[in-house]
């Protein structure tokens, strides 16, 4: 295999000339040094690793922090003095089979310019034996910090934690570091919102609030100027949301809602510029090109809307997504067609930024106050986690002696050549702190948004009452709307005004910011301006309206139905609306459709289909097996299933869009034990066929756990049995000598098995 990548180097570019750690002279890579740092894989001091990447030409790298001011980075957050607050994730995988992981090395640290010379030179530890740490957020002069499975809020007092208060005690779920709750994301409603959760948090006076919300992505997430989420899992490019986050997660029994985990962008090639053999599917038809470069999207972390005022506009609300797998950061162009959004590669062929550098990890990025684009690089040989590592990442890991070293890491960022670098200082003085919300970086926008909050200048709503008539300034006048909400100062005139505005998105805004708002005493001020939205056809705002239907009734139960009624008639095929009235309609499902009469049954309606599978689900549910004693037959099990599989299938056995089909009423699962085994000890890739529906939508591989030490095959027998046994699901359960047969069966197979393999199994 080296011998194929020495071989390959000579076809590759010769040189690539990139600027130096100090923005000096260009000093080009020789083909010399590209083959050795392909073929050994060696640790690169910061300056060589710089000097490794191939940025699109017009930017530059600069190195923010390395060693050993900071090690194992995976998550920061600026503070509004410029500092940089980051999570270090310091035992995950010290060595291939994670020994030691879960001893307490983690810590949270604030980095900082002392000089000015836009490099942090300053480390100060601000919370150390932690386990795993893996997200944070400044709010309410405090931090939210993500300590699996807790979540905790500390005060922050001359920069140390005081008054530590347990938020969640379940924020993660399950022992699989790479599916646990993270992001931490402070959005633009005032929510914090992660990936990998269907909980939001926001700090309301000294209450914290917890809500249901979406379940989005696996590792990271961002916002739009909108403040629309965008997020993803390992194996797409970028899943996001058509609507505004809060809206359409109020009925559990309602498995998708349109308009929420769309595919953004479909297409998950990526372009690495080195061979890329150190994949956990490497050996794998397709997983690799002939030149043993990656294919496809295997580590997506999550995306970053740039909405910086560095780069040139035609680069503003792209989104920009890391592969760490494939040692790159990919650029895509997203476009707003009505309120759906598409987007594709900005290149054919490349990618915005990519290293010859096996050990570059760019785990996260962020927007920056500086309106750079922020790259967290983990700096390390070993990124998959220990429970699916295979026997061919082993090797890989062993020829190029990848384990060695560890706790390594870096902070750079991206800025265009020549650049005139500015940092923003935050006033003291309210008035001036507001006219921050019209600053052209993103970034300070949201930041001058949630000092306002934290602080609470309530003497401001008047002038941001003023910002929402400006006609000029939609964006403006977004943040002073939730500003506003935030303080508690919205009132009725103020959603009044905009759901008059002629400006789209800011009535879409409105519509959404007045559940916070709405009561018995106006929600008939706002009757004639929602039945003019229906009048009018206009399909946008009609959505939002539908989703604010179950807010109505809880006022105003006769307009709530009337407002539902004239929704499904004039917009009786759209499935936005209807998923959005369903959202609604929780508990209350069957009451609905046996008094629509049998005039409005028509099959063909897309309302009565909808409604008829929401009531199957409903029944589904209630036949559920008793969990409570599954969990004391099969205990093992259910540990491996909520770290292993739920993550992807979900707590309900139901499957999650875009990352795996269902285990409920599954075939595949109470059918033939040899197959199921099989697809647990190997792992499935490729197209399936589930009760008869085709899932080839999905993309990526259900990796197997048979290769992984710390499952036994008791462990095994007793995870399949729980789930043969589950939900719906009445199958015989599976002895561990079964899966020992099976094991042996097959003791020389690495790959994982298709659909046709397995139907050739009897």
């Amino acid at each position: 295999m080296i011998k194929h990548i020495a071989g390959l180097i000579l076809i590759m570019l010769f040189f690539s000339c990139r600027s130096d750690i100090n923005g000096d002279q260009q000093i080009p890579l020789d083909s010399a040094e590209i083959q050795r740092i392909i073929t050994d894989a060696p640790e690169l001091d910061p300056e060589e690793a710089i000097r490794a990447m191939v940025v699109e030409e017009g930017f530059e790298v600069k190195l923010v922090a390395s060693e050993p001011l900071i090690s194992s980075p995976v998550a920061m957050n600026f503070d509004s003095k410029g500092r940089i607050w980051v999570v270090e994730m310091n035992n995950y995988m010290p060595d291939a089979d994670g020994t030691g992981e879960e001893e307490a090395g983690g810590k949270i640290v604030i980095l900082e310019d002392t000089n000015q010379d836009l490099k942090m030179d300053s480390r100060t530890v601000f919370l150390d034996s932690l386990v795993l740490p893996r997200a944070l957020c400044l709010v309410g002069g405090g931090i939210l910090v993500a300590e699996p499975p807790y979540l905790w809020y500390y005060q922050i007092e001359n920069d140390k934690p005081i008054n530590k208060q347990l938020i969640d005690s379940a924020y993660t779920e399950g022992g699989n570091v790479e599916a646990q709750s993270n992001g931490l994301y402070r959005a633009m409603d005032n929510w914090i919102y992660s990936s990998g959760s269907q909980k939001r948090y926001r700090k309301v006076g000294e209450e914290w609030l917890t809500d249901t919300t979406h379940l989005r992505g696996q590792w990271g997430i961002s916002q739009d100027d909108q403040g629309r989420l965008y997020y993803n899992n390992n194996s797409q490019n970028i899943l996001g949301d058509f609507f505004l986050p809060s809206l359409g997660a109020a009925n559990p029994d309602q498995r998708t809602v349109s308009g929420f985990n769309e595919r953004i962008v479909p297409d998950k090639r990526v372009f690495p510029i080195r061979p890329t053999p150190g994949v956990n599917r490497g050996y794998q038809d397709n997983v690799l090109d002939d030149s043993l470069r990656l294919r496809t999207f295997t580590a997506a972390s999550g995306p970053i809307i740039y909405r910086g005022d560095l780069f040139k506009d035609s680069y503003y609300q792209n989104a920009f997504v890391g592969e760490p797998a494939a040692n790159l950061i990919k650029r895509n162009i997203l476009k707003k067609d009505g309120f759906t959004i598409h987007g594709e590669p900005a290149y054919e062929g490349k990618e915005f930024l990519a290293s010859y550098d096996e050990r570059f990890r760019p785990v996260t990025l962020y927007n920056g106050p500086d309106g750079a684009l922020y790259i967290v690089d983990m700096y390390r040989g070993i990124i998959q986690h220990k429970l699916f590592l295979t026997d061919y990442l082993r090797s890989e890991i062993d020829k190029r002696d990848l384990d060695q070293p560890i706790n390594l890491g870096r902070i750079y960022k991206v800025i265009p050549k020549d650049a005139d670098i500015n940092t923003v200082e935050f006033p003291e003085n309210p008035k001036q702190l507001a006219q921050l919300l019209s600053h052209k970086n993103g970034w300070v926008r949201d930041q001058a948004q949630q000092i306002i909050i934290d602080k609470n200048y309530k003497e401001l709503a008047p002038a941001l009452r003023d910002n929402l008539r400006n006609k000029k300034n939609s964006i403006l006048a977004t943040h002073s709307l939730w500003t506003l909400e935030g303080l508690g100062e919205l009132q009725t005139v103020d959603i009044r005004e905009l759901l008059n505005s002629s400006e789209r998105e800011l009535k879409i805004q409105a519509l959404t910011a007045m559940s916070s708002i709405l009561d018995e005493n106006n929600v008939n001020d706002f009757a004639e301006i929602f039945s003019n939205i229906i009048q009018t056809q206009d399909s946008i705002s009609a959505t939002y309206l539908a989703f604010q239907l179950g807010h109505i009734r809880s006022v105003q139960p006769k307009l709530a139905q009337q407002l539902r009624e004239d929704l499904t008639e004039t917009f009786p095929q759209n499935r936005f609306i209807l998923d959005a009235i369903i959202s609604t309609l929780s508990g209350r499902e069957k009451s609905i459709y046996d008094n629509l009469g049998e005039t409005k049954k028509d099959t063909s309606l897309l309302f009565v289909k909808k409604l008829e599978n929401i009531l199957a689900t409903i029944e589904s549910n209630k036949a559920n097996r008793d969990i409570n004693l599954l969990r004391k037959k099969y205990s093992r099990g259910v540990s491996i299933f909520r770290s292993t599989c739920q993550p992807c299938h979900g707590a309900d056995g139901n499957g999650i869009e875009s990352l795996a089909p269902p285990l409920n009423n599954s075939d595949w699962v109470q059918g033939n034990k040899e197959r199921l085994i099989a697809i647990v000890l190997y792992g499935l890739r490729g197209p399936i066929t589930v009760a008869g529906k085709s899932y080839d939508h999905i993309g990526g591989e259900m990796p197997g756990i048979g290769t992984n030490i710390d499952i036994v095959d008791e462990d095994i027998s007793q995870l399949l049995s729980f789930i043969r046994q589950n939900w719906n699901n009445d199958a015989p359960e599976i002895s561990r000598e079964e899966v020992i047969k099976i094991r042996k069966k097959y003791k020389d197979r690495q790959e994982a098995f298709t659909q046709d393999e397995l139907y050739r199994i009897q």
